[in-house]
């Protein structure tokens, strides 16, 4: 009987784990966050965070549309779900009074997102610009330029982005081929190979910088974006994807560039809205930028196109 108690046990404990190893780590990140600002909500007011109930989960979910956006409200109630869930309690997150108030809030508040600005070809120009004229050392110069250059050129996600490898590179005659080992939408690790063409402007392209970076960081293995130390020496550790952000954020700055609405999400989607304003296809686009759905890239579509497909072009004044 004790040993039929431990199997059960390890059981229990192995089906958490592999419920656990499911998600990627930023995900469960996100998951306790998320979750700590719930837990935060229910002790000032003395209600259970865990395990709660649909009608908590309401009224929590109202609180927070004082401030937050509809998709935050959404993350949120998913957050709460996943952790019960982990921790061996349902929760019924489709319950009418939790999906009733979200669609009251909608109606009320809206449900345009405003995503984060796309980073366009004038930026990145201005962006090169103003790396070549600082003053500091071209080591880091080159560095910034391949980081920029790299995650705009592949439709990177600032988290794709930093895991590259040395090993994950292949140079070829047309370009550069770099293997994601796994992706915000790849759970099952499946991987993905991004190619990188040669650009006729070197000044721009990002497999010539690439290039330029591994010759003068002199990096033969391990990751290729990595950290300073104080004395701007390269060390071996890994860039964090924060690090992204406050790079591009740093170069529109100093480029005089407003750079509140700019994230790291902005090579991406500005990858995505050049080449859809050049004319590329959803579906080209969608195989640089590893998107499951068309549907976040008809939107840059659509953006991208508003003038040129605009009705009042027609009108003759």
């Amino acid at each position: 009987m004790n040993e039929l108690t431990t199997d059960l046990k390890l059981l229990q404990e192995t089906t958490l784990n592999n419920l656990k190893s499911s998600k990627a780590n930023n995900t469960l990140r996100a998951y306790k966050s998320d979750f700590r600002d719930f837990g935060n909500f229910c002790s000032k007011h003395g209600l259970n965070s865990f395990p709660t109930e649909p009608k908590i989960v309401s009224l929590y979910l109202t609180h927070l549309s004082k401030y937050a956006k509809i998709s935050t409200l959404r993350r949120r109630l998913v957050s709460i779900g996943m952790v019960h869930k982990f921790k061996g309690h349902y929760l019924d997150t489709k319950h009418p009074i939790i999906v009733e108030n979200l669609m009251g809030i909608r109606r009320v508040k809206g449900s345009i997102q405003k995503g984060k600005k796309p980073l366009l070809i004038n930026h990145l120009k201005l962006i090169m610009h103003v790396i070549d004229e600082i003053k500091t050392n071209e080591i880091k110069k080159l560095r910034d330029k391949a980081i920029i250059l790299i995650g705009f050129g592949g439709g990177f996600r600032r988290s794709e982005l930093v895991t590259i490898d040395y090993e994950d590179l292949e140079f070829v005659n047309d370009g550069v081929k770099i293997t994601i080992k796994r992706s915000k939408t790849d759970q099952y690790g499946e991987g993905m190979i991004k190619g990188l063409p040669y650009f006729s402007n070197e000044i721009y392209c990002p497999v010539v910088n690439l290039k330029k970076w591994l010759e003068i960081s002199k990096i033969k293995s391990g990751p290729i974006f990595r950290r300073f130390s104080k004395g701007s020496s390269l060390t071996e550790k890994r860039l964090t994807d924060q690090s992204v952000v406050l790079i591009i954020k740093e170069y529109l700055k100093l480029a005089g560039i407003e750079n509140k609405n700019f994230a790291g999400h902005s090579l991406r989607s500005g990858f995505a809205t050049v080449a859809a304003d050049s004319g590329a296809d959803e579906r080209s686009i969608m195989a640089m930028t590893g998107h499951k759905s068309t549907q976040m890239v008809r939107r840059y579509i659509k953006e991208a196109n508003i003038f040129k497909n605009n009705a009042l072009n027609k009108i003759k004044i």
